[in-house]
């Protein structure tokens, strides 16, 4: 980037304030638009209820015994309630103080809000804060509060006082714009993930609001650019977030809100939108939904995530190509229990005008939500993920995995699949689980949801797979066809060395009539190695209590539909476990292995066929 053409650019054509935000030149512009749209009616009831519900009581206080707890524990959530109701109130109070100004009580709670944030030790999470840095800390949420108070200032006004909007200058400038200037760089600057679009993309945005000094914003903007490459440098050409949808909401959300403010104070000129692989990312989040609310969930991921309309509606302006979802599928105010400002406020003054007729996917036999029939294998992340939809309406979802054991948030989990029918999970993957610093260290793997354990994997000899670039998936065929889509895989490098020589597995997934799966595991063992390195586990997850079927070789997973898994009782005793942890949100969930173990003596070939069939039925 030429720093000082943007420094030209910015200087001459930055609009300021509030229209460069939202496009209106008042808050009563602004308000007017907002109140008129039918398509805010829902939203702006579900945040004036959780105003309030937070009137009544005070700004929660984060103590030093809260923030005390990772380090004597590696529990993050006590504290991180706390500090997420402070941003949810901060989003409430400042959101119903523009809708509704006629009611003071909101304006006084935003004040007093403002107030405490302002006040706090750190910005940052107690997990990322380092007391022993000898710079200041900047990690998501201190750069995340830092946008959203610059924004609060430009939406409040003359609501907020004098010293108030000084202090939000100042705490912005002291944490957050002199630190990235002068005690960078920051490691997360060079991070091929989610901490460098957050980070930067925040710290961005927070310039572009409040530093009146183009050379300087120049400079700030240079470093935000360059960590938002890094960034980038983390997709293939094919734009899978391999870090799980979750992530590309938040990721490549905080890239778009940047990119969006860059594109509007320079005039179009600094177009962060301008590239292929950013259109591909963008399209992402049409690719990965198995039905409804229902996403292919690898990796640190959440099984079911609402959509940020905002968010798809600025990407639709940008790329025609990106479908807007019906707006039955939009994330609720109140879902992100982070308190998120910019997504928060996009999702109200972004969808509009999104989209020509018939932009939107929605069914209109059942007048419900639904996703495309559509197949895709993505070659850079070794994905394949497709979509079938019956003459009824009925989505079936089929994806499977390459991949390597050291991808961002990684799960060892190279050859597992997952089967959903209108978004219910029937093979599962358990997706992300309770946050702790535990779950970041060295017993990562221990734990059901990462290691390969809690996948639809083969347990080979007793032994897992291994973390580690090393440990990857050889792809033999990837095929999305119109009739059947194949991928067939080679294992054995996801295992130690010495583990088997080889082991193929191959997905069919067969989509005409009722759905079916075919899964045929190869295993081929050296002479040298001992019977019980032999052993074989196919491991099964579901979410469903397997039932036994009266005919041998089969079970039956019954959800809205059934589904039947067809095996050899010659060859496999299947054994049946419930099982169960805690979700990301600390909820005890529980869902059952289906272990499959070959009979017999050890040998040096055994093959693994099963069938896993729907059946023309429904469950009452």
């Amino acid at each position: 980037m030429n720093r000082e053409k943007m420094a030209r650019s910015l200087a001459v054509k930055r609009r300021r304030g509030l229209p460069l935000l939202t496009g209106e030149t008042a808050q009563d512009e602004l308000r007017v638009r907002l109140l008129g749209s039918a398509e805010n009616t829902a939203m702006i009831a579900e945040i004036r209820a959780e105003a309030e519900r937070m009137l009544g009581s005070g700004d929660p206080e984060l103590t030093y015994a809260l923030f005390r707890e990772y380090g004597d524990t590696g529990e993050r959530l006590p504290y991180e309630r706390v500090y997420f109701e402070r941003r949810k109130r901060l989003n409430a109070f400042a959101l119903m103080s523009l809708l509704e100004p006629e009611k003071p009580e909101y304006a006084e709670a935003l004040r007093n809000t403002v107030w405490s944030v302002c006040n706090e030790f750190t910005w940052c999470l107690p997990a990322h804060y380092n007391a022993g840095a000898a710079r200041t800390e900047i990690d998501l949420f201190a750069a995340e509060t830092g946008f959203a108070l610059s924004e609060v200032l430009l939406l409040a006004g003359e609501l907020l006082p004098g010293l108030l909007r000084s202090r939000i200058r100042t705490e912005v400038e002291k944490r957050l714009l002199h630190p990235f200037l002068e005690e960078g760089p920051y490691g997360w600057e060079s991070a091929d993930h989610n901490w460098a679009a957050v980070c930067a993309g925040s710290i961005g945005a927070a310039a572009i609001h409040l530093v009146d000094d183009a050379g300087r914003l120049s400079r700030i903007l240079e470093r935000v650019l360059a960590a938002m490459n890094c960034y980038l440098s983390g997709f293939g050409e094919d734009g899978v977030c391999a870090e799980g949808y979750g992530y590309w909401q938040y990721g490549f959300g905080y890239y778009v809100y940047f990119a969006q403010l860059l594109k509007g104070a320079s005039e179009g000129e600094f177009d962060s939108f301008a590239s292929g692989k950013v259109k591909a990312i963008a399209l992402f989040q049409q690719k990965c939904f198995t039905g409804g609310k229902s996403v292919v969930n690898f990796s640190d991921s959440l099984p079911e995530v609402g959509i940020f309309m905002g968010l798809s509606s600025c990407l639709h302006r940008e790329y025609e190509e990106v479908v807007l979802p019906d707006p039955g599928l939009r994330a609720s105010y109140a879902e992100d229990h982070c308190g998120r400002w910019a997504p928060a406020l996009r999702n109200l003054i972004w969808p509009r005008n999104g989209g020509t007729a018939g932009s939107q996917l929605t069914d209109p036999r059942k007048g419900g939500p639904v996703w495309p029939a559509e197949a895709y294998y993505l070659p850079d992340a070794k994905w394949l993920v497709s979509r079938h939809i019956d003459g009824d309406g009925h989505i079936f979802s089929f994806a499977a995995k390459g991949g390597h054991n050291a991808e961002p948030h990684n799960h060892n989990d190279v050859g597992h699949f997952l089967i959903h029918v209108d978004g219910e999970a029937y093979l599962a993957d358990l997706g992300s689980g309770k946050y702790t610093s535990h779950y970041f260290g060295a017993g990562r793997y221990g734990i059901w949801c990462n290691g390969s354990q809690g996948h639809s994997v083969p347990i080979v000899g007793g032994v897992h797979q291994s973390a580690g670039r090393a440990y990857y998936a050889e792809v033999l065929e990837a095929e999305a066809g119109a009739k059947e889509d194949r991928l067939t895989l080679e294992l054995s490098a996801a295992y130690p060395p010495g583990t088997l020589r080889s082991l193929t597995r191959r997905l069919r997934w067969r989509k005409e009539g009722l759905p079916a799966l075919e899964l045929t595991d190869l295993f081929t063992f050296g002479e040298e190695q001992a019977p019980l390195t032999r052993t074989v586990v196919e491991r099964f997850i579901t979410p469903l209590e397997p039932v036994t079927s009266a005919a041998e070789g089969k079970l039956v997973l019954n959800g809205k539909r059934r589904l039947a898994l067809y095996y050899d009782h010659t060859i496999w005793e299947p054994a049946i476990e419930k099982r169960s942890d805690e979700d990301h949100f600390g909820r005890g969930r529980f869902w059952y292995t289906i272990d499959f173990k070959a009979l017999g003596e050890a040998r040096e070939r055994l093959a693994g066929h099963f069938v896993f069939r729907f059946e023309n039925e429904f469950i009452d």
